[in-house]
């Protein structure tokens, strides 16, 4: 049976994956070059894990783990091959949806892991899982995804809740991690499927 650490290791190089491609594929759909491509699809799939870890005081994930550069080559790589300038699709929006399940969880776990506060630890699970897509669309230069449809922050923050809550019954942590994920893909896809959206003013 695989171990939790290496879990967690396939699970990161996953959502690094998902969020690096549709970031390329954001980055080439607004025409930059390939240099703005691997820039765009960097800070896409690192941004998250790196400000969670320097607000617990650690070093960037990719500082520890070099390895996760190999996902956003991938990702770059491919989505030069293709050559393709076509907005996000359905599928993308999926893959999306499935990197910010695992980063959600994964960066509300770390931060438990190192003793945070509960309610401290599910903002980090927030952080993780919005701050890539946010500079994303802000370097990319359209407005930003998070701030205006698709829930993407409360579903995260719901997903990071629930890890949370199932995490302080001390039960095997492989079930907080799956019904964590579990929330933030449902709530995503059924906002994406509804057009749900948080309430506005105007």
């Amino acid at each position: 049976m695989m171990q939790w650490s290496s879990l967690v290791t396939v699970c990161d190089l996953i959502a690094t994956f998902a969020f690096a491609t549709v970031g390329a594929r954001v980055a080439a759909s607004k025409g930059m070059d390939f240099g703005g491509i691997a820039l765009i699809a960097g800070v896409s799939s690192l941004a998250g894990g790196t400000f969670r870890n320097l607000f617990l005081l650690q070093k960037p994930a990719w500082v520890q783990n070099p390895w996760l550069f190999t996902a956003v080559l991938a990702a770059v790589i491919i989505t030069i091959i293709q050559r393709s300038a076509q907005p996000v699709g359905r599928f993308l929006l999926s893959l999306d949806t499935f990197g910010l399940a695992v980063a959600t969880v994964s960066s509300t776990e770390f931060a438990l892991r190192l003793h945070a506060n509960p309610v401290i630890a599910a903002i980090l699970g927030l952080i993780g899982g919005v701050t890539g897509g946010l500079l994303r669309d802000v370097l990319a230069q359209i407005e930003p995804v998070l701030l205006h449809r698709e829930t993407i922050g409360t579903s995260c923050l719901a997903g990071a809740a629930v890890f949370v809550g199932l995490s302080e019954l001390n039960i095997n942590r492989l079930i907080p991690a799956i019904a964590g994920g579990f929330v933030v893909v449902a709530i995503r896809e059924l906002s994406i499927h509804f057009k749900w959206n948080l309430p506005k003013i105007a």
